[in-house]
């Protein structure tokens, strides 16, 4: 059995391989898909037409995502704390 950190060889795509981190072609297709996406649309556009539109939208969207990380073993540092009501 071949080591997991083992890279694959460049025909790898032809057989069945590893998944997950190991997937090296996964990661290429993935990298050209994001990079095509940036190239060919307006990404400023897109993320002002995903913020919420009301304040009560943006509670929804900060309690989704705190209820989702609750989920989670390890706090993400890139989740938003509750901001104290003044």
């Amino acid at each position: 059995m071949k080591p997991q950190n083992e890279k694959p060889a460049k025909d790898s795509a032809a057989r069945p391989g590893p998944y997950g981190e190991g997937n090296y072609e996964a990661t290429r297709q993935y990298n050209k898909g994001v990079k095509e996406h940036m190239d060919k649309h307006d990404i400023e556009k897109e993320a002002r037409d995903a913020a919420p539109k009301s304040d009560a939208e943006a509670k929804e969207m900060l309690d989704a995502e705190r209820e989702a990380a609750s989920r989670s073993k390890a706090e993400s540092p890139n989740v938003r704390k509750a901001k104290s009501p003044k």
